[in-house]
C-alpha cells in the first residue's frame, strides 16, 4: 500500500508540473512544525546578545537540547535524539564531522555574523535534507538581491567576563546590478571558564576564527550564479568533560550554485548547487598533567554532493522536488605511545576509510484545500551505500565479524501527512509519518571508541538494520492581537533501535574502562515530547515569553533512554522602544529523576538561573551603532544539567559587553 501511495504522489506531482499555472496570490505556507528563527536580517542582529554562539541560539528553540563537553561545539539534538538520528546542513549542503567523540558538530563551522536564519524542523517536516528521524536544522547565509546596491560592512567586538573571551569581527560587501561580493570575519579566543562559586574549570579554553565569501553574477533578472567559501579554523580547544582535548578543527566548505526565477509560470525557484567540504580533527592529550599513555587520535571527513531544488505551483498545490546526492569519505585512527620508548607503537583505524554515497529523492506538497485548511505531503526515497576501503581496518572488524562483506547497500523511504485547519482565532493540526535511516560511520564501523560517559569500548556492527520510526504529532494554538499560545506533541516509537550493548567476551582496549560494548538493535525504543509557547503583549511595549518542555523516552525493557530531557522551562520580559531594549529572563529544569540508570547516567538535581540584558542603537544617515551588555547566570549559580557530560558544571556569573557598528 505504502509503494501505491508513493507512486501516485510521484505521477501526481510531474502531472501537476506539466499544466499551466493558475495564478493565486496565496500561497500555502505550513509552517507549524518548522521553526524559522530570523528572516531578512542577519542571525545576530536579532539576539539580546549579538554576538552569542550558534549553539545558544539554536537552544532557544523547543525542539532542541544541547549536549555539553566544555565551552567550545555543543551536540544539538532535535527531539531528544542525538545526530546519528538527524541531519545539520548548511545551506542544504551535507557536511560530516570527523571526531569520534563528536567534538565537532556542523553547527561549530558557522558563526551568528553570516548567518540569516535557522530553519528547524520536526521529525519528517524536512525530509528533503537526508534521511532521518527526529529532524534536522538548516542553517540559511543570506540571500542577496539586486535591490541594495553599493558598498555595505560592519565592525564587531565583544568581550565577557566570565571566561575572559575577545571577540573581534568584521565584514565589507559590495553590490550592483549585476555583481555582488561579501566577505566576513570572526575571531574569538577565551580561557578556562569559571562555575558559580568562582570555581574555574581547567581544559576549557579555545582559539577560533572564521572567514566567510560569497560572490554572485546575475545573468539577468531571472538566472544568478553564486559560488560560496566558509573556512572556519579552531585550535587549542579544551574539554573538560574528556580526557582529551583538540589541538585542531578544520574545516573548508565550498559551493557553486545556479538560480533560476521566473516571472510567471508553473515553476516559481530552481536551484542546483554542486559542493565539496574538508573537516580534520585532531584530538590531543599533551597538556594533560596525568596521562597513562599518550594518545595521537586524528580524523579526516570529505565530502562531495550536489542538490537540484524545483520549487512551484499549480492550482491549490504548491509543490517542491528535490534530487541529491552525496560522497563521503571518513577516516579515523590512533596511535599510542608506550611510557616506555624501546616499545613499539600501538596503531589501528577507529573509522577505518569507510566511503558513504547517498542518492535520494524528496517530494513533497502543501495542498490548499480551503482557505484556511492546509494538507501536507512528503516523500522521500534514497539508495544508501557504505564500502569499506581499507583493507587492515577491513580485517580488524572481520575478528568480530568473519563474514562481513566490504560493501553494504540499503534502501532507504519515509513518507509523511499533515493537515491544518485555523478557525478564527485557533488553530489546529496533526499528522503521521514513517521515515527509515542507516547507521552512522560509528555504529556500523567504528572500532575501540571510548565512551567517557559510561566507561566502555564501543564496536560497531555492519550487520546492523534500518532504524524504522512512526511518528505521531499534534499541535494546537490560540491567536489574538495580544496573545499567541501554542501547544506540540509528538511521538517516536523506532524499531531496530540502535544502542550499544555489554559483550563480556571481549577485553576493552582503554585503561580503565569497564568493558566493552557491541552497537545492537534492540526490537523498540519511544520517545514522546511536549512543548508550550506562550507570548503576550502586556502593553504597547512590553512582552511576556514562556516556555515549558516535556519529555520523556523508554527502552523495550521500560529502561530510561539517555540524555532525554525532564522538565524545563524559561519566562522573560522585554521592554522594547524605539532604539532602546530591555529584557530579563530565567530558565532552568526540574531534577532529572527518570535518568538512565541503565545506560550510565546518574540523577542530576534541579536548577535556576536568571539572565538581564540591555541595549541601544544610535543611528546616523544610514549608519548605526549597537550597543549590547548583560548579566547572565546574575547569583553565580553552581548547577549542571542532564546534558552535561559527566556532569561537567556550567559557566557562573557572566558580564559580556557587544558592540556593532554598521553602514551601508
Amino acid at each position: 500500500m505504502k509503494k501505491i501511495i508513493v507512486c501516485i504522489l510521484t505521477i501526481f506531482s510531474t502531472i501537476c508540473w506539466g499544466q499551466e499555472q493558475q495564478k493565486d496570490s496565496l500561497s500555502a505556507q505550513n509552517l507549524n512544525e518548522i521553526i524559522v528563527i530570523g528572516k531578512k536580517a542577519a542571525l545576530h542582529q536579532k539576539q539580546p546578545k549579538s554576538l552569542t554562539s550558534v549553539e545558544d541560539y539554536l537552544q532557544k528553540s523547543t525542539k532542541i537540547n544541547m549536549i555539553k563537553r566544555g565551552a567550545y561545539a555543543w551536540e544539538p539534538t532535535i527531539n531528544n535524539m542525538s545526530t546519528e538520528r538527524t541531519v545539520i546542513t548548511i545551506d542544504g549542503m551535507r557536511i560530516f564531522g570527523a571526531c569520534t567523540d563528536k567534538m565537532d558538530p556542523i553547527t561549530s563551522y558557522v558563526e551568528v555574523s553570516n548567518l540569516s536564519e535557522a530553519a528547524v524542523a520536526s521529525g519528517q517536516q524536512a525530509s528533503c535534507h537526508g534521511a532521518a528521524i527526529g529532524g534536522s536544522i538548516d542553517l540559511k547565509r543570506s540571500i542577496f538581491s539586486q535591490n541594495t546596491l553599493g558598498w555595505n560592512g560592519s565592525f564587531n567586538s565583544g568581550y565577557e567576563s566570565n571566561n575572559q573571551q575577545k571577540i573581534i569581527g568584521g565584514s565589507l560587501g559590495y553590490n550592483n546590478e549585476k555583481f555582488y561580493a561579501h566577505v566576513d570575519f570572526m575571531h574569538r579566543d577565551a580561557e578556562n571558564y569559571r562555575a558559580g562559586g568562582n570555581q574555574e574549570i581547567n581544559f576549557s579554553q579555545f582559539t577560533k576564527y572564521n572567514i566567510a565569501a560569497t560572490a554572485g553574477y546575475f545573468i539577468n533578472k531571472k538566472n544568478n550564479l553564486e559560488a560560496s567559501l566558509i573556512y572556519d579554523n579552531a585550535t587549542n580547544v579544551g574539554y573538560p568533560a574528556l580526557p582529551m582535548d583538540v589541538s585542531l578543527a578544520k574545516a573548508e566548505i565550498m559551493s557553486l550554485s545556479y538560480r533560476h526565477t521566473p516571472d510567471s509560470g508553473i515553476i516559481s525557484n530552481w536551484e542546483t548547487k554542486v559542493y565539496g567540504n574538508s573537516v580534520t580533527h585532531k584530538m590531543d592529550d599533551t597538556k594533560r598533567p596525568s596521562v597513562p599513555i599518550h594518545m595521537d587520535m586524528p580524523g579526516w571527513s570529505d565530502t562531495y554532493g550536489f542538490y537540484s531544488k524545483l520549487k512551484g505551483k499549480y492550482k491549490i498545490h504548491d509543490f517542491t522536488a528535490d534530487l541529491n546526492a552525496f560522497y563521503n569519505k571518513s577516516i579515523a585512527e590512533m596511535t599510542m605511545y608506550p611510557a616506555d620508548p624501546t616499545e613499539n607503537l600501538m596503531f589501528m583505524y577507529t573509522w577505518p576509510d569507510v566511503r558513504t554515497f547517498y542518492n535520494g529523492l524528496s517530494l513533497e506538497d502543501y495542498i490548499k484545500i480551503a482557505s484556511e485548511t492546509t494538507l501536507r505531503i512528503g516523500t522521500s526515497v534514497g539508495f544508501h551505500s557504505n564500502d569499506v576501503a581499507n583493507d587492515f581496518g577491513l580485517q580488524s572488524l572481520r575478528i568480530f565479524y568473519p563474514e562481513m562483506e566490504a560493501s553494504k547497500n540499503r534502501f532507504l523511504k519515509s513518507f509523511s501527512a499533515n493537515f491544518t485547519q485555523k478557525k478564527g482565532n485557533f488553530e489546529y493540526g496533526f499528522g503521521g509519518a514513517y521515515a527509515e535511516r542507516a547507521p552512522s560511520i560509528s555504529e556500523g564501523y567504528g572500532f575501540y571508541l571510548y565512551n567517557s560517559s559510561d566507561f566502555y569500548d564501543y564496536i560497531g556492527n555492519p550487520f546492523l538494520k534500518n532504524e524504522k520510526a512512526l511518528e505521531a504529532n499534534l499541535l494546537l494554538g490560540y491567536k489574538t492581537n495580544q496573545l499567541s499560545t501554542k501547544i506540540t506533541a509528538s511521538y517516536f516509537h523506532i524499531n531496530d533501535f540502535i544502542v550499544g550493548q555489554i559483550d563480556p567476551n571481549i577485553l576493552p582496549m582503554t585503561i580503565g574502562a569497564s568493558g566493552v560494548k557491541k552497537y545492537e538493535a534492540i526490537s523498540y525504543a519511544s520517545i514522546f515530547n511536549a512543548d508550550l509557547n506562550i507570548e503576550y503583549s502586556l502593553f504597547e511595549n512590553w512582552l511576556l515569553k514562556t516556555q515549558l518542555v516535556y519529555s520523556l523516552g523508554k527502552d523495550n525493557q521500560g529502561n530510561n533512554l539517555p540524555f532525554i530531557s525532564p522538565i524545563r522551562y524559561s519566562a522573560g520580559i522585554d521592554y522594547k522602544k524605539q532604539n532602546l531594549n530591555l529584557g530579563i529572563s530565567a530558565l532552568g529544569n526540574l531534577a532529572q529523576k527518570e535518568f538512565a540508570a541503565t545506560y550510565g547516567q546518574t540523577k542530576t538535581p534541579d536548577y535556576l538561573v536568571f539572565n538581564f540584558n540591555a541595549g541601544y542603537t544610535f543611528h546616523y544617515n544610514q549608519n548605526l551603532i549597537k550597543l549590547q551588555t548583560g548579566v547572565e547566570n546574575i547569583f553565580d549559580k553552581y548547577y549542571t544539567t542532564f546534558s552535561d557530560w559527566n556532569k561537567i558544571p556550567r559557566m557562573g556569573r557572566n558580564v559580556f559587553v557587544n558592540l556593532t557598528f554598521s553602514f551601508r
